[in-house]
C-alpha cells in the first residue's frame, strides 16, 4: 500500500473513534440538560401549561429516536410534573399501546392529568387517523377515573405538534 494511502487509512480510523466519542459526550449533555429541565418542572415549579413548552420537552426527549416512543407525563392539580414516563416503544413505523397501562400508570401516581406524547421517526409530524383514534381511546379511559387528558403532541426532532391546539382533545 502506498504511504498516501496508509495515512488517509490511519486519519479516517483516528476520526471515527473521535466522532463516537463527541456524540457520547453531546448524548450525555442532552441527557444531562433533560434531568435539570425535568427538576425544575416538577413539585414547585411552573405548570406545565404552555404548549410550546410542552411540544419542545417532548421534542428534546423523543425527536431524535429512530423507533416510535409512548411518552406520558403526570400532572398534579395545578398542573405540575409529578412523573414523566416512556410507556410503549416499538417500531419504525409504531407503537403498540394500551390505554389500561396508561390510567394504571395514573392512578399509581395520584396524577390529576395527563400530556402524551409519541414521535414519528419518519420526519411527519401529521397526526395519522390511528393517532387521533388511540387520542380519543385514551381521553374517554382516563376520564373514568376523573383524569383529564391535556394534550397528545407528535414530534419530530425539528418540531412538535399538539392535537389539542388542533381540536383533537
Amino acid at each position: 500500500m502506498p504511504a498516501r494511502s496508509r495515512l488517509r487509512a490511519s486519519t479516517v480510523a483516528r476520526a471515527a473513534p473521535s466522532e463516537g466519542a463527541a456524540r457520547a459526550r453531546e448524548d450525555r449533555t442532552i441527557d444531562q440538560a433533560l434531568r435539570i429541565l425535568e427538576q425544575r418542572l416538577r413539585g414547585l415549579g411552573p405548570s406545565l401549561s404552555e404548549v410550546t413548552t410542552c411540544g419542545t420537552f417532548f421534542r428534546l426527549r423523543l425527536g431524535s429516536e429512530e423507533r416510535e416512543h409512548f411518552e406520558a407525563a403526570f400532572l398534579n392539580t395545578r398542573h405540575q410534573l409529578i412523573a414523566v414516563e416512556r410507556l410503549f416503544s416499538g417500531m419504525v413505523d409504531g407503537a403498540e399501546v394500551h390505554p389500561r397501562i396508561v390510567v394504571q400508570r395514573t392512578l399509581a401516581l395520584n396524577a390529576s392529568a395527563v400530556l402524551l406524547a409519541h414521535n414519528h421517526p419518519s420526519g411527519s409530524t401529521e397526526p395519522s387517523a390511528a393517532d387521533r383514534a388511540l387520542t380519543a381511546r385514551l381521553k374517554a379511559a382516563l376520564g373514568l377515573v376523573d383524569v383529564r387528558l391535556l394534550d397528545h403532541f407528535v414530534v419530530t426532532a425539528g418540531e412538535a405538534a399538539s392535537m389539542a391546539a388542533r381540536g383533537w382533545v
